[in-house]
Protein backbone atom coordinates (compact mmCIF):
# COMPACT_ATOMS: atom_id res chain seq x y z
CA UNK A 1 0.00 0.00 0.00
CA UNK A 2 1.41 3.38 -0.96
CA UNK A 3 1.93 6.01 1.66
CA UNK A 4 0.54 9.55 1.51
CA UNK A 5 2.97 11.99 -0.06
CA UNK A 6 1.81 14.96 1.99
CA UNK A 7 3.47 15.17 5.34
CA UNK A 8 1.60 16.44 8.38
CA UNK A 9 3.97 19.31 9.10
CA UNK A 10 3.96 20.47 5.49
CA UNK A 11 0.43 21.84 5.79
CA UNK A 12 0.54 25.60 6.49
CA UNK A 13 -2.33 25.23 8.93
CA UNK A 14 -0.18 23.11 11.24
CA UNK A 15 3.01 24.68 12.51
CA UNK A 16 5.75 23.01 14.58
CA UNK A 17 5.13 23.41 18.30
CA UNK A 18 7.46 25.67 20.21
CA UNK A 19 9.61 23.76 22.65
CA UNK A 20 9.22 20.40 20.89
CA UNK A 21 12.50 18.75 19.96
CA UNK A 22 13.21 18.09 16.27
CA UNK A 23 13.57 14.35 16.95
CA UNK A 24 10.18 14.19 18.65
CA UNK A 25 8.59 16.06 15.74
CA UNK A 26 10.29 13.71 13.25
CA UNK A 27 9.03 10.65 15.12
CA UNK A 28 5.52 12.05 15.33
CA UNK A 29 5.45 12.94 11.62
CA UNK A 30 6.81 9.57 10.50
CA UNK A 31 4.41 7.67 12.74
CA UNK A 32 1.41 9.65 11.53
CA UNK A 33 2.25 8.87 7.92
CA UNK A 34 2.58 5.17 8.73
CA UNK A 35 -0.67 5.07 10.70
CA UNK A 36 -2.56 6.79 7.89
CA UNK A 37 -1.11 4.52 5.22
CA UNK A 38 -1.16 1.15 6.99
CA UNK A 39 -3.46 1.43 9.99
CA UNK A 40 -2.58 1.23 13.65
CA UNK A 41 -2.27 -2.53 14.08
CA UNK A 42 0.05 -3.05 11.12
CA UNK A 43 2.62 -0.48 12.24
CA UNK A 44 5.44 -1.55 14.55
CA UNK A 45 7.69 0.64 16.65
CA UNK A 46 10.60 -0.74 14.62
CA UNK A 47 8.96 0.64 11.46
CA UNK A 48 8.46 4.02 13.12
CA UNK A 49 12.11 4.16 14.16
CA UNK A 50 13.23 3.36 10.61
CA UNK A 51 10.89 5.91 9.03
CA UNK A 52 11.94 8.60 11.50
CA UNK A 53 15.63 7.64 11.13
CA UNK A 54 16.15 7.33 14.88
CA UNK A 55 17.33 4.48 17.07
CA UNK A 56 14.86 2.39 19.04
CA UNK A 57 16.41 3.73 22.22
CA UNK A 58 15.65 7.29 21.09
CA UNK A 59 12.12 6.32 20.08
CA UNK A 60 11.34 4.73 23.43
CA UNK A 61 12.94 7.62 25.28
CA UNK A 62 10.18 9.81 23.82
CA UNK A 63 7.23 7.37 23.69
CA UNK A 64 6.45 4.30 25.78
CA UNK A 65 4.58 2.59 22.94
CA UNK A 66 2.35 2.97 19.89
CA UNK A 67 -0.73 4.08 21.80
CA UNK A 68 1.21 6.80 23.60
CA UNK A 69 2.64 7.89 20.25
CA UNK A 70 -0.76 8.02 18.55
CA UNK A 71 -2.25 9.93 21.49
CA UNK A 72 0.61 12.43 21.30
CA UNK A 73 -0.13 13.01 17.61
CA UNK A 74 -3.77 13.76 18.42
CA UNK A 75 -2.83 15.99 21.38
CA UNK A 76 -0.47 17.95 19.14
CA UNK A 77 -3.20 18.52 16.57
CA UNK A 78 -5.67 19.48 19.28
CA UNK A 79 -3.26 21.96 20.90
CA UNK A 80 -2.61 23.67 17.59
CA UNK A 81 -6.31 23.73 16.73
CA UNK A 82 -7.08 25.49 20.02
CA UNK A 83 -4.35 28.04 19.36
CA UNK A 84 -5.78 28.62 15.90
CA UNK A 85 -9.30 29.08 17.28
CA UNK A 86 -8.14 31.42 20.04
CA UNK A 87 -6.15 33.45 17.52
CA UNK A 88 -9.30 33.90 15.43
CA UNK A 89 -10.93 36.04 18.11
CA UNK A 90 -10.03 39.68 18.74
CA UNK A 91 -9.20 40.88 22.25
CA UNK A 92 -12.57 42.58 22.43
CA UNK A 93 -15.21 40.09 21.38
CA UNK A 94 -17.73 40.57 18.59
CA UNK A 95 -21.35 39.54 19.10
CA UNK A 96 -21.84 35.98 20.34
CA UNK A 97 -23.22 34.77 17.00
CA UNK A 98 -20.32 36.26 15.03
CA UNK A 99 -17.75 34.79 17.40
CA UNK A 100 -19.39 31.36 17.25
CA UNK A 101 -19.56 31.47 13.46
CA UNK A 102 -15.82 32.17 13.26
CA UNK A 103 -14.96 29.51 15.84
CA UNK A 104 -17.16 27.00 14.07
CA UNK A 105 -15.65 27.76 10.68
CA UNK A 106 -12.10 27.34 11.97
CA UNK A 107 -12.99 24.12 13.80
CA UNK A 108 -14.70 22.59 10.78
CA UNK A 109 -11.91 23.58 8.40
CA UNK A 110 -9.39 21.91 10.70
CA UNK A 111 -11.53 18.82 11.24
CA UNK A 112 -11.96 18.37 7.49
CA UNK A 113 -8.26 18.51 6.63
CA UNK A 114 -7.36 15.29 4.78
CA UNK A 115 -4.77 14.21 7.37
CA UNK A 116 -7.15 14.83 10.29
CA UNK A 117 -9.87 12.79 8.60
CA UNK A 118 -7.33 10.05 7.86
CA UNK A 119 -6.32 9.77 11.52
CA UNK A 120 -9.97 9.78 12.51
CA UNK A 121 -10.59 6.85 10.15
CA UNK A 122 -7.73 4.94 11.79
CA UNK A 123 -9.47 5.22 15.16
CA UNK A 124 -12.89 4.30 13.78
CA UNK A 125 -11.55 1.23 11.97
CA UNK A 126 -9.33 -0.07 14.77
CA UNK A 127 -10.83 1.31 17.97
CA UNK A 128 -12.67 -1.95 18.77
CA UNK A 129 -9.47 -3.99 18.49
CA UNK A 130 -7.47 -1.40 20.42
CA UNK A 131 -9.79 0.15 23.06
CA UNK A 132 -6.93 2.07 24.66
CA UNK A 133 -6.35 3.74 21.31
CA UNK A 134 -10.00 4.81 21.10
CA UNK A 135 -9.96 6.03 24.70
CA UNK A 136 -6.75 7.99 24.18
CA UNK A 137 -8.13 9.58 21.02
CA UNK A 138 -11.38 10.51 22.78
CA UNK A 139 -9.60 12.15 25.71
CA UNK A 140 -6.91 13.90 23.65
CA UNK A 141 -9.23 15.05 20.86
CA UNK A 142 -13.01 15.45 21.32
CA UNK A 143 -12.94 15.77 25.11
CA UNK A 144 -10.17 18.36 25.06
CA UNK A 145 -12.04 20.46 22.50
CA UNK A 146 -15.25 20.09 24.50
CA UNK A 147 -13.59 21.28 27.72
CA UNK A 148 -11.95 24.22 25.96
CA UNK A 149 -15.22 25.30 24.34
CA UNK A 150 -17.16 24.90 27.60
CA UNK A 151 -14.62 27.19 29.27
CA UNK A 152 -15.01 29.71 26.47
CA UNK A 153 -18.82 29.55 26.85
CA UNK A 154 -18.46 30.12 30.59
CA UNK A 155 -16.45 33.29 29.91
CA UNK A 156 -19.17 34.48 27.55
CA UNK A 157 -21.66 33.88 30.34
CA UNK A 158 -19.53 35.88 32.79
CA UNK A 159 -19.40 38.71 30.25
CA UNK A 160 -23.19 38.69 29.96
CA UNK A 161 -23.39 37.34 26.41
CA UNK A 162 -24.82 33.94 27.39
CA UNK A 163 -28.02 33.45 29.38
CA UNK A 164 -27.24 33.12 33.10
CA UNK A 165 -29.35 29.95 33.37
CA UNK A 166 -27.51 28.18 30.53
CA UNK A 167 -25.11 25.31 31.24
CA UNK A 168 -21.86 26.17 29.36
CA UNK A 169 -21.01 22.48 28.92
CA UNK A 170 -24.42 21.72 27.41
CA UNK A 171 -24.20 24.73 25.10
CA UNK A 172 -20.75 23.62 23.95
CA UNK A 173 -21.99 20.08 23.30
CA UNK A 174 -24.96 21.31 21.29
CA UNK A 175 -22.84 23.70 19.23
CA UNK A 176 -20.37 20.93 18.35
CA UNK A 177 -23.25 18.60 17.48
CA UNK A 178 -24.77 21.21 15.16
CA UNK A 179 -21.44 21.65 13.40
CA UNK A 180 -21.34 17.94 12.56
CA UNK A 181 -23.94 18.49 9.88
CA UNK A 182 -24.27 17.17 6.33
CA UNK A 183 -21.04 18.98 5.41
CA UNK A 184 -19.10 16.93 7.95
CA UNK A 185 -20.83 13.67 7.04
CA UNK A 186 -20.13 14.09 3.34
CA UNK A 187 -16.45 14.77 4.05
CA UNK A 188 -16.12 11.74 6.34
CA UNK A 189 -17.68 9.56 3.64
CA UNK A 190 -15.34 10.98 1.01
CA UNK A 191 -18.16 12.68 -0.92
CA UNK A 192 -17.57 16.07 -2.56
CA UNK A 193 -19.29 19.09 -1.01
CA UNK A 194 -22.55 20.22 -2.57
CA UNK A 195 -21.28 23.80 -2.73
CA UNK A 196 -17.45 23.85 -2.85
CA UNK A 197 -16.04 26.53 -0.55
CA UNK A 198 -19.38 27.60 0.89
CA UNK A 199 -20.50 24.55 2.86
CA UNK A 200 -18.20 25.03 5.84
CA UNK A 201 -18.94 28.73 6.26
CA UNK A 202 -22.69 28.16 5.92
CA UNK A 203 -22.71 25.21 8.34
CA UNK A 204 -20.82 27.28 10.93
CA UNK A 205 -23.13 30.26 10.45
CA UNK A 206 -26.25 28.13 10.87
CA UNK A 207 -24.92 26.47 14.04
CA UNK A 208 -23.90 29.84 15.48
CA UNK A 209 -27.31 31.34 14.69
CA UNK A 210 -29.15 28.51 16.39
CA UNK A 211 -27.04 28.65 19.57
CA UNK A 212 -27.21 32.45 19.77
CA UNK A 213 -31.00 32.37 19.46
CA UNK A 214 -31.36 29.65 22.08
CA UNK A 215 -28.85 30.87 24.62
CA UNK A 216 -27.76 34.39 23.74
CA UNK A 217 -28.41 37.18 26.24
CA UNK A 218 -28.94 40.87 25.68
CA UNK A 219 -25.52 42.52 26.06
CA UNK A 220 -24.96 45.78 27.88
CA UNK A 221 -22.41 48.24 26.45
CA UNK A 222 -20.08 47.51 29.38
CA UNK A 223 -20.26 43.76 28.81
CA UNK A 224 -19.81 44.14 25.07
CA UNK A 225 -16.56 46.01 25.68
CA UNK A 226 -15.20 43.38 28.06
CA UNK A 227 -12.18 41.37 26.90
CA UNK A 228 -13.15 38.03 25.37
CA UNK A 229 -10.25 36.06 26.84
CA UNK A 230 -9.76 35.43 30.50
CA UNK A 231 -7.55 33.10 32.51
CA UNK A 232 -9.04 29.64 33.02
Amino acid sequence: MSRPTTRIMSDPAVLPEAGTSPKRRAIREAAAELFMAEGFGAVSMDAVARAAQVSKATLYAHFAGKEALFTDIIESHCTQMQAMMEGALPTRSPALEDALAELGRRWLEFLLLPRVRALHRVVISEGVRFPHLARGFYEAGPQTVRRWLAGWMARQQQAGRLRPDADPRLVADQFLALLRSDTFLRAVLGLPPEQPGGDVREAAAEAARAVARLYGAAVSPAADAAPDKAPD
